[in-house]
């Protein structure tokens, strides 16, 4: 069963073959009518989200295809104390394939364990974000001619940024790419990313300023500063507003430099900024349902698998990362991997103490 978990785990050649796809269905939507017609994808989110719901429902749509789920645990008997696992098995044998968003960093990955039918992972809290890649990935490649050899600043909160932490690891399967890191001390970006790009001869650096580096930068990727990823509210209050985009300060930037971000946006990016033609980030959210296009009608006309393997049963979490989902889906097994020679959760990515 092929799911889209991490970015990190998508070949070179499969992501030229989507983004190939993806470009298709943009110069040519009537050819792909039909392209999921019949099949019926799921959409569970359990926290809020517009682009990213929106995009995959419409995404299917224009394929010919269905969707059902959530969009509040709330109203599902997730309230009632269903465990993940059960849910995932049940929706599995409704639908062709499961997009999920989760507050819990890792659920995905286990929700994947138990699937009859490719899961997608559409965020996991601050962990991973891979089809927003995918849109990112499209966007440079389809306003910038390609990925190779570009300078990319990174903007915001690099600690808890799913999209910033997918990104980087995307970047690991092209050339001479370099990145600039630009955040708050505590909000860098976890070890497990520094060792990924050393593990991987990643170039970066981490700065603490905008302005010293915009005119090196091919892309600036903007991003919030998320109020829901912290647990202590004080650091929030000190760590809002500290990067804001403005007109005047792209005035030192390059005239075809790309300015992106996820969205939504809060205040690090002025509204004046939205009429320069260096701005993509409304482009981006559009070409992302292209791209979701080109993964649905891929994994959602995968063969279904009728018997799931079977998975060790945990009995606690070895994981003591307090986002991580081992810590509330007690039954998970023990999965621990290697990131730049260090034991890691196979979920979260966090190293085990």
């Amino acid at each position: 069963m092929r799911h889209l978990i991490d970015f990190g785990d998508l070949p070179r050649e499969e992501w030229d073959e989507l983004y190939r796809r993806a470009s298709q269905i943009m110069d040519n939507p009537a050819r792909f009518l039909d392209a999921c017609r019949g099949k019926v994808a799921c959409n569970l989110f359990y926290e809020p989200s517009t682009r990213t719901n929106f995009s995959f429902q419409t995404a299917m749509m224009r394929l010919g295809g269905t969707v059902f789920g959530f969009a509040d645990p709330n109203s599902s008997s997730v309230a009632k104390g269903e465990t993940l696992k059960d849910t995932i098995k049940m929706v599995s044998g409704y639908a062709d394939v499961v997009v999920m968003r989760t507050p819990w960093e890792g659920s995905a990955k286990a929700a994947s364990l138990y699937s009859h039918v490719p899961v997608i992972n559409a965020g996991d809290g601050g962990h991973m974000h891979p089809t927003q890649t995918m849109a990112d990935l499209t966007t440079i490649t389809r306003l910038h001619g390609g990925v190779d050899g570009l300078s990319i600043g990174l903007c915001g909160d690099l600690k808890n940024g799913r999209t910033v932490h997918s990104l980087i690891k995307a970047m690991e399967k092209f050339k001479d790419v370099k990145f600039f890191l630009i955040s708050p001390r505590e909000l860098a970006v976890p070890e497990y990313m520094r060792s990924f790009m050393r593990e991987h001869n990643i170039w970066f650096t981490e700065v603490t300023g905008l302005e010293a580096v915009i005119p090196q930068l091919d892309v600036l990727y903007m991003t919030r500063i998320q109020r829901e990823r912290f647990v202590d509210p004080l650091e929030y209050e000190r760590n809002k507003g500290i990067y804001i985009l403005t007109r005047r300060k792209l005035e030192r930037a390059k005239p075809d430099m790309l300015v992106m971000h996820p969205l939504p946006r809060v205040d690090e990016i002025t509204v004046d900024v939205d009429d320069d033609p260096r701005a993509a980030y409304f482009q981006q959210a559009r070409y992302g349902m292209f791209a979701r296009m080109a993964l649905l009608a891929d994994l959602a006309n995968q063969p279904r698998l009728e018997q799931t393997d079977v998975v060790e049963i945990g009995t606690k979490p070895v994981c003591s990362n307090p986002r991580c989902i081992t810590q509330t889906e007690h039954y998970l097994p023990p999965l621990v991997k290697k990131n730049g020679g260090v034991d890691c959760c196979a979920f979260c990515d966090a190293q085990l103490k």
